[in-house]
């Protein structure tokens, strides 16, 4: 195979939660795959990814769990990081965005744009809450996707129907800081004018047509891709802000933009660029030859990320001038849990962290069993039944049954020597001719991202040596024909020596055993198909175990964590916030208070204005009661109030204090009030 250039990238996963199956599945393991056949091949290849560590849902998540955004990528980071290690996905760099050397390389690349006139400057409208003052980024937004219908809809994509959204499309929208709808206000930002890149990218992605050239071959891109992707340009692309109103990012490197910082979908792929720089300073190599000239680019992603990689990106790579656009980006559909959508939010997951520690010696037989269901072209589905069932059908009894009767009958016979290849019959010459095919076969069909049909193959040459074995049935020609059984286990060896080149790929770990086991180093052979790998005389060790069958009792176990796990999650009650030290428990003044006045706040539908006294003092609380209780009726109402909160102004009225009150799985609210006539000022502790 003549030689080519890669730089192959995994997107960036969002430091504010774990990894669950579906991101493994249709992301890093094929990106995986590839690179491992890439470097079989002798091919010059540099594998990037790296923790996305900015952006709205690190914020969200920080103000969730009452922490900073440093804390939450900092916890992420280091989660999923270990996990990709533990999974023996071979990055060559596993960065983050929080990085200085991205910060610098962000900043660096918007100002040589800016500096070209690649964006356009806007003062639009915005989404803005009245009670916290601030503008709001896109995850800050929720509402009703106008195309499915989905009132849960973020600003910027509808995780339910896949869309692309802007907040301005959302129907009913509400800020998720307040719950309140926000208004519009104007900001001005920096815009990417998509328009007028509108003309090449149609001939770029339907034609592979890059300026008179041709680029790449179309035929190569999935469907979904081309077609995601034709949809936008025909509808016609929108100038996109590259700028937000957000104190968490890369700030943005001009005059004018205090409290602004890059957009997510500019800073998240120029970490691409960024991981390539750290990398290339810390082996000696020149980071620009993996980003110019005649490299192959090629994106790994999931569906809802092809208009950021097949569109905005391109466009960015191609106004900077110096860089190449993308080989292929292949984008793969959704994986589905045992009948349901994975969701972070109800728990209905299985994440590889918890799988991993749970199952160390199961790596590459789930690594087989996500390949065999990879939803490169559809969505598709992981359910333990199935895992079980690939697991114990086709690797313990296909591959692992015909690994172990090669070796064992070899060491029965021969005393763990290769033996001679003699005469060989019709029967032995297509089953060599056939074996030698495979290779060629699986790589072609992996260059082409079919790594479904690639893994297929694989066990289609154990499926093969299985077929010989049997027909030819060495264990009985024993007795009789010692030397046609020389000739049999010469065959069956080699294709055994095979097995652990065609699955290095796949199963890493697996194919290294089976090289163990025949004492072969498939490293020194590259992906090329051969009847003599092992020559005669050549000592085996034993074999062991290759692949462990399971249970029903492990599929039982696993399918009622998952629903008990999610149960859990399911109650209505948000989870358990982060442990927090005693001292600063001591540090909050929680007293017994007694509402002596209350009235509603002008134009504010959930807000009492409340006087409290306090036993201390009398003092003004706003509380976000009016929905459940009349001003009226809860004069005289013994409360819970924590003192020493730092006073807030809320809508213009200044609350000096906050009522702690009981919520239920239905969102009603209840005072948590002392059950004896306990007078104001009691502390509560």
């Amino acid at each position: 195979m003549s030689e080519n250039k890669y730089t192959i990238t995994a997107a960036l996963p969002y430091a504010n939660g774990p990894l669950h199956l579906g991101h493994v599945a249709g992301v890093y393991l094929p990106a995986d795959i590839f690179v491992r056949y890439l470097r079989m091949t002798e091919q010059d290849v540099v594998f990037v990814c790296g923790s996305d560590e900015h952006g709205a849902a690190i914020t969200l998540r920080a103000k969730k769990e009452g922490t900073t955004p440093k804390a939450i990528v900092d916890k992420y980071h280091q989660i999923n990081s270990t996990a990709f290690n533990d999974f023996d996905i071979s990055f060559d760099i596993y960065s983050r965005t929080s990085n200085e050397i991205h910060h610098k390389t962000a900043s660096d690349y918007f100002k040589k744009l800016n500096d070209k006139g690649s964006f356009i400057e806007q003062t639009t409208e915005q989404y803005y809450d009245e009670e916290f003052k601030q503008f709001l980024a896109d995850r800050y937004i929720t509402g009703t996707c106008p195309n499915c219908q989905n009132e849960n809809a973020y600003g910027d994509q509808c995780e339910k129907c896949g869309s692309t959204l802007s907040p301005t499309e959302l129907i009913n929208p509400v800020s998720t800081l307040s719950g309140k709808t926000p208004v519009l206000k104007q900001t001005s930002h920096w815009f990417l004018p998509l328009d007028k890149h509108e003309d090449w990218l149609r001939s770029w992605i339907k034609d592979g047509v890059l300026d008179g050239k041709q680029h790449h071959n179309p035929k190569d891109w999935r469907n979904q891709v081309v077609g995601q992707c034709m949809s936008w340009i025909d509808g016609g692309l929108k100038p996109r802000a590259m700028t937000r109103d957000l104190d968490w990012g890369v700030p943005v490197p001009v005059e004018g933009a205090e409290g602004k910082v890059l957009y997510v979908w500019l800073d998240a792929p120029i970490g691409y660029i960024s991981a390539t720089k750290e990398w290339a300073q810390q082996n000696g190599k020149n980071w620009e030859d993996y980003w110019t000239g005649d490299r192959k680019l090629v994106h790994f992603i999931g569906k809802d990320n092809i208009v950021f990689h097949a569109i905005i990106f391109p466009v960015l790579l191609k106004e900077h001038g110096d860089f190449v656009l993308p080989d292929n980006v292949p984008a793969y559909e959704f994986l589905n849990l045992e009948g349901d959508k994975f969701s972070t939010s109800r728990n209905w997951a299985v994440w590889l962290h918890e799988y991993i520690a749970e199952n160390p010696t199961k790596i590459d037989e789930l690594k087989y069993v996500l390949t065999a269901i990879a939803p490169e072209s559809k969505d598709s589905e992981f359910t333990w039944k199935e895992f079980q069932a690939r697991i114990n059908n086709e690797l313990a009894d296909i591959l692992g049954n015909f690994v172990n009767r090669a070796v064992v009958l070899t060491h029965k016979y021969f005393e763990g020597k290769v033996p001679a290849l003699g005469n060989t019959t019709d029967t032995d010459k297509e089953v060599i001719a056939e074996m030698e095919k495979f290779p060629a076969k699986i790589g072609e069909l992996i260059m082409k991202y079919k790594l479904r049909e690639a893994q297929a193959e694989a066990i289609n040459l154990a499926r093969l040596g299985n077929k010989y074995l049997a027909d030819t049935e060495p264990w009985k020609l024993a007795k009789t024909d010692m030397e046609r059984v020389k000739t049999i286990m010469n065959v069956a060896l080699q294709i055994t020596a095979n097995l652990s080149i065609v699955f290095a790929p796949f199963l890493p770990k697996k194919a290294q055993k089976i090289g163990e086991f025949v004492n072969f180093d498939s490293k020194n052979w590259g992906f090329a198909g051969k009847s003599d790998l092992l020559p005669e005389g050549h000592q085996l060790n034993k074999a062991s175990i290759l692949i462990e069958k399971i249970d029903d009792a492990f599929v039982d176990l696993q399918v009622e964590k998952l629903k008990e796990s999610s149960a859990m999650n399911n109650s209505n009650f948000p989870p358990q916030k982060e442990e927090v030290a005693f001292d600063d428990f001591m540090k909050m003044d929680i007293r017994v208070g007694e509402i002596i006045a209350a009235e509603r706040v002008p134009k504010a539908d959930k807000l009492l204005k409340l006087t409290v006294d306090t036993g201390l003092d009398k003092r003004t609380v706003v509380s976000g009661i009016a929905e459940h209780y009349q001003p009226e009726d809860i004069v005289g109402t013994k409360v819970s109030i924590l003192m020493n909160l730092a006073p807030r102004k809320i809508r213009g009225v200044e609350s000096q204090g906050m009522i702690l009150m009981a919520e239920n799985e239905n969102g009603e609210l209840s005072f948590i009030s002392p059950e004896k006539a306990f007078n104001a000022g009691g502390e509560i502790r």
